[in-house]
């Protein structure tokens, strides 16, 4: 995968962020270099996928980007007859998904809005990193849908970058954020012409928002299994 250079130059105008051609090209570098902990967040939705899905269920990534997570699930669970869809709304994340990953026969790669999804006879939902660029408003709504798809004991693998609740903390974690970015080679001029790029694009909830948001849903059992700086990933489970 080529590395990610998109806000490498200086913009007369920096627009809104796309995931587009130029971003599917990069995406994996992209990712890899800006999420702390990214790969690890991989390595556990296999570990949950060995431990949950079910036979004859299904699997649902919303907001797939590459498919990285529905390969994994794929050779990692040892569930029988289970498909896997993998769903985003970004062609080109698709059409690289299709690229990628020809062998991989028990996923379906859909181009379609994720809100549009009809959640059935699911052992697992992912949404890695992909709440965050849905409405505020709309949201809740997602969660309620996935909860009442899932069959009992099915569960919700929750990713996210969050706003913390205490402002010293947040303000802690975003400068270390900032700091893991440099180390990771992004210069000051991409950190910042990125950071404009995705304001109004990705909002964050605050901690505390996303726990009643599962709370709400439905979701009484609910880990969080992961945390670096102010990235977070929550394992819910359906009784």
């Amino acid at each position: 995968m080529s590395k990610d250079r998109v806000f490498s130059k200086p913009l007369s105008e920096v627009k809104a962020f796309e995931f587009n051609e130029s971003v599917s090209q990069v995406f994996h570098d992209m990712i890899s270099r800006s999420v702390p902990g990214y790969e690890l967040l991989l390595r556990l939705i296999g570990l949950y996928a060995d431990v949950f899905v079910q036979d004859k269920s299904r699997v649902y990534d919303l907001g797939c980007s590459l498919g990285e997570a529905s390969v994994i699930v794929a050779n990692q669970s040892s569930a029988q007859e289970v498909s896997i869809i993998a769903v985003d709304n970004s062609i080109s994340m698709i059409d690289k998904c299709q690229q990628l990953h020809p062998q991989e026969s028990v996923i379906e790669w859909r181009c379609d809005d994720i809100q549009d999804m009809a959640i059935d006879n699911a052992s697992m939902v992912l949404l890695n990193l992909t709440l965050q660029f849905i409405s505020l408003q709309e949201r809740q709504q997602l969660l309620d849908d996935i909860y009442q798809g899932l069959n009992p004991g099915g569960i919700l693998v929750l990713s996210e970058k969050v706003n913390l609740d205490h402002t010293q903390e947040n303000d802690r974690m975003i400068q270390l954020h900032q700091a893991f970015k440099k180390v990771q080679g992004y210069s000051n001029l991409e950190i910042s012409q990125k950071r404009t790029a995705l304001e109004n694009v990705l909002v964050p909830d605050f901690e505390s928002q996303l726990r009643e948001r599962l709370a709400t849903a439905g979701f009484e059992e609910v880990y969080q299994c992961f945390r670096c700086f102010n990235f977070v990933s929550y394992l819910a489970i359906k009784a």
